[in-house]
This record gives structure tokens, sequence and C-alpha cells, in this order.
């Protein structure tokens, strides 16, 4: 989808339950070349109890239980499912960065969760999402990222990776991951292992791009054509495993106003629609040249005053490869989804 001006891709792209459930509908049912997607991962106030939501302020209560993030992720994740049957979950979050070395979740039979988060309400510290890791999948992304030149290994239970908002230092998939996966996937989801893998804690847009590219050919199936890229990266297996990466795209916790697109200030709301400008230029390298330029926008630090949240974009863009197409899945104000070769 491309745009010719601001106008045509605000009244173009979803932004409501039925042109989300359009575009997730739209979306071909290709099991053999999964797209990359990235998406707005939220915050625990996803997970705030639903009779809370009410006491919530103006600004944040679209971010809530009841909001349209929620409602979205409760459509996305089924729609992914049933389209792509993946045989497993390969997900970066804003909420865990390493520097010099990647490490990837190898949980066994019940990822534990990491409740990086403080000062909420003890219903939050007791929430749910029961999960699986595999260590065949773990041990194939590490081996991807050393066959490209990088310092890779896993982790497990045993290593700590962040504080916990419970009081310890512990293991686990970040609320950048389980919070929202409960909405789109149930509290229970067992059937297909999830693997976490950090993202470059130096926040540098191009290097977390290459970062997903080495991870694209989880996506794919050697059975279809495909291109020199894919082909050359494949080596005869058959992967099958749906890529996320999760973020938001306006995140600054200085200035709750901007994470409402009503209250928000002009800058801000201008950087946001210059994502969406940039992410629908149809010629892959325009785009990227596009997207890459966008840290440099005079509203970046406005709604990033830190690139944290930003940087998941850049994964999964890397993650769809080199001539992708992109669609936008949903357009909620700072929170998208986009889906990267689809």
């Amino acid at each position: 989808m491309s745009s010719s001006s601001n106008s045509s891709v605000e009244t173009a792209l979803p932004k409501t339950q039925k042109e989300w459930r359009k575009a997730l509908d739209e979306l071909p049912a290709t099991p053999e070349r999964i797209p990359a997607f990235f998406f707005g991962h939220g915050s625990p106030m996803l997970a705030f109890p639903e009779h809370e939501a009410e006491r919530m302020g103006e600004v944040m209560k679209g971010n809530g239980p009841k909001g349209a993030l929620a409602a979205f992720l409760k459509d996305f994740g089924p729609a992914l499912l049933s389209k792509y049957k993946p045989k497993g979950v390969v997900v970066f979050s804003a909420h865990w960065e390493t520097l010099g070395e990647r490490l990837v979740t190898d949980y066994g039979d019940e990822n534990p969760l990491l409740m990086d988060y403080y000062g909420f309400q003890p219903a939050m510290y007791q929430l749910k999402f029961k999960s699986r890791g595999d260590s065949a999948l773990s041990e194939r992304v590490v081996q991807l990222y050393k066959d490209a030149g990088y310092l890779a290994r896993t982790t497990t239970k045993l290593e700590p990776r962040g504080e916990d908002g419970r009081g310890f230092s512990g293991p686990g998939l970040d609320h950048g991951v389980f919070v929202p996966f409960r909405l789109m996937f149930g509290e229970e989801f067992t059937d297909i292992p999830i693997v976490e893998v950090s993202m470059d804690g130096s926040l540098d847009p191009q290097k977390n791009w290459a970062l997903g590219e080495v991870v694209a050919p989880l996506r794919l199936d050697n059975t279809q054509p495909l291109s020199r890229f894919f082909a050359d990266n494949l080596r005869g297996r058959r992967e099958g495993i749906l890529v996320l990466s999760g973020g938001l795209l306006v995140h600054n916790l200085r200035d709750f106003s901007s994470f409402s697109e009503t209250h928000a200030n002009s800058l801000v709301k201008e950087f946001n629609q210059a994502i969406l400008d940039a992410v629908t230029i149809a010629d892959p390298v325009a785009r990227k040249e596009a997207m890459l330029g966008l840290v440099k926008h005079r509203g970046f630090r406005a709604a990033h005053p830190r690139a944290d949240h930003f940087i998941p974009l850049y994964i999964a863009a890397g993650a769809g490869g080199t001539d992708a197409d992109v669609k936008v899945v949903s357009a909620i104000y700072g929170a998208p989804a986009f889906a990267f070769d689809p």
C-alpha cells in the first residue's frame, strides 16, 4: 500500500475494529511464507481488571482492557494462528536488550514470567500466561546468529535476565510479551513453543534491522519458489515460525498526554503520521531509507525520550526480507501492526 499524501494514508488505513478485521481477513493464508509482524505490545494496563478500567483517566483509558488495542490484540492472535498455522513463535520485545551478544530463551516445558513493572496493585503480580519453550528452536535461532557472525547463546531459568516487580531478579518472558500474548492467545497457550530473543542494546536502527534479517529464514517453507535471498539461507529446512517484534511507536512516560491521539501535542502526532507515511512507501529501497530516517524526525524525541520501544519496528522490517511489501493491519495511534512480506 502506498500513499501520495498524508490525508490519503489517514483515510485508507484501518483504525476501527471493522477496518482492522477486514485487513486481517485480507492477509493471504500462507503457512509456507509467514509474514514478519511489528505490533503494538501495549502496557501492563492492558491487564488491569475491567472494573478498574472505569477509573482510568481519559488519556489512559484507550490503553486499558476495554480500549482499541486490547480489542485488536484479541482479533490479531487468532487470525495469525488460523492463517499461518505456525510451528512456533520467535518474539523480540522492547523490554529486552543486550550488548555484545544475542540471548535466546531456552526455558523448557514452561516459560516463567518476568513481571518487570513496579508500583501496581497486587492483582497485577498474579497474572497468568502458561506457555512453553523448545530447545531445538532456541538452538536454531542461536545458530542462525552464529552463522551470521554474532555472539549468541541460550539462557535458561537458572539465569536472571532482569528485575521483577515482586522484589527479585529473575528469568522469564517480560511484560512486553506475556501481557499482549494473554489477549492474543489466551492465558494457557502450549500448542506451539515461544522463544524470546534480545534486541541490540545500542538501539541503532541499522544494527537492529540486521538482527531481523538473520531470522527471516525461520518464516519460510522451502517447498515453495523463493527469492535468492531466502533460498540461500533456508538450507533445506522447513521452518514455519511466526516472527513477532513488539514495541510502541509513541512511548513517552514523561508526557502521558502523548499516549492519546486526542491529547498528544502536534509534534508527536506529526511523528506518528510520518511513521505511517514511511512504512507505506511502495518501493522497498525508498521505504527503508525513509524508515531509517525517522529517528532524525523533529518529533522523534517528543515521542521517544529513549528509543527502546521504537527499535523493534526495525527488527520486524528486517525479518520481512529484502524486497518485502508491507501491509498495515492496524493503524491504532501509537500502537499499530504491520505485516512485512504479507
